[in-house]
């Protein structure tokens, strides 16, 4: 059986999924999209239909990591005979939370008008303030890809609280406890829109996949195993 796990924001399949992928192959082949290079006005469904475009006519576990979660969430609204189990993680369902739409307007501003400032904006609300001491200068290193600011743009428009009744597949939904891009009530939101969901809250800043790759990848395989 496929797991097909769907990046976030500023990542690309490498950089949020490649250190995880050794833990799941023994159970799953794995499919990581890209829609990393993907440029202009996106929207929700063309990311969803990007992700879907080549994947086997058959069940299928979906993970998806921050707006990765959202577009996850969308496909599992819109193909529910496909979708086996789902797994959504530092998600948001709408921007309705001024705190959380703050952080992506600003994000992209940065974006537009100081690059400096940019990288550094990235990882102080990505990462819990103690990871970014112990990585140091390189917590601003590396360069996003193509897409990262149309994403970003896109982050701020979301809405799919009306797809959420819509999805019957069972499903984790996965906070961050210390996620200053997410704030963690978002994922909490989410959970409650999703009838029969799980919910499960890791000490850890947005991007869990580098804070604590073990405890988020036990959680995925513990989930999809059920």
């Amino acid at each position: 059986m496929n797991l097909v796990l769907v990046h976030g924001t500023g990542g690309d399949p490498a950089t949020n999924y490649g250190h995880l992928v050794d833990g799941f192959a023994d159970v799953r082949h794995v499919i990581t999209p890209d829609y990393s290079r993907l440029t202009g006005e996106l929207s929700v469904d063309q990311l969803a239909s990007h992700v879907t475009a080549d994947l086997p006519d058959e069940p299928y576990d979906l993970v998806g990591f921050s707006l990765g979660a959202v577009v996850a969430a969308a496909i599992a609204a819109g193909d529910p005979a496909r979708v086996r189990r789902l797994v959504l993680i530092a998600g948001w369902a709408d921007n309705s939370d001024f705190r959380l739409h703050l952080g992506f307007s600003t994000w992209a501003r940065l974006a537009a008008t100081d690059p400096t400032s940019f990288a550094a904006f990235g990882p102080l609300v990505a990462f819990s303030p103690a990871f970014v001491s112990a990585r140091g200068e390189a917590a601003t290193k590396g360069t996003p890809p193509p897409g990262t600011v149309s994403q970003i743009e896109l982050d701020a428009r979301v809405d799919i609280r009306d797809r959420l009744p819509l999805i019957t597949a069972p499903t984790l939904v996965v906070g961050c406890s210390r996620d200053h891009l997410v704030p963690v009530s978002n994922a909490r939101a989410l959970h409650e829109g999703i009838a029969g969901s799980s919910y499960a809250e890791l000490d850890s800043g947005h991007v869990v996949l580098l804070e604590r790759p073990a405890e988020i990848t036990t959680l995925i395989r513990d989930f999809i195993l059920t």
